[in-house]
């Protein structure tokens, strides 16, 4: 009997994928707190996670190296340009440093809550392959 990675591992995978890049996201904005005209953006966690869920069971395999990887240019994709919580400051850049480091912090601790699931749930497959 084969095991299911996908069944077993559900959308945690995915998830802790778009925290990555969301991430990856946010510390560009906080890198380009000072950059005259930047624009903050973020994606849309719920949106991402939802599409996720849409191609999990119709997921595509990558069969050749020279194939698009779709899944990590989808969330990408997604990022959009963030509405502003305080005035334009004269030089046109919409990063509010604080909130990004907060959400920085938040989506760490969210990746990190991901994390220890997986890893129970790897913990809980071994304890099976084991007999235990």
């Amino acid at each position: 009997m084969a095991i299911s990675f996908e069944k077993a591992f559900g959308i945690h995978p995915s998830a802790m994928t778009a925290r990555t890049q969301r991430a990856e996201i946010i510390a560009t904005n906080i890198a380009n707190a000072d950059t005259p005209g930047y624009k903050a953006k973020d994606i849309d966690f719920a949106a991402v996670l939802n599409q996720a869920k849409s191609h999990q069971s119709s997921s595509m395999t990558r069969t050749h190296e020279k194939h698009f990887n779709v899944n990590a240019n989808s969330i990408q994709a997604n990022a959009q340009f963030r509405n502003p919580l305080q005035p334009d400051t004269g030089d046109g850049n919409s990063v509010d440093v604080q909130v990004e480091r907060n959400l920085y912090v938040q989506n760490s601790i969210e990746y990190q809550a991901s994390l220890r699931f997986l890893t129970g749930k790897i913990q809980g497959l071994k304890k099976a392959l084991s007999g235990q």
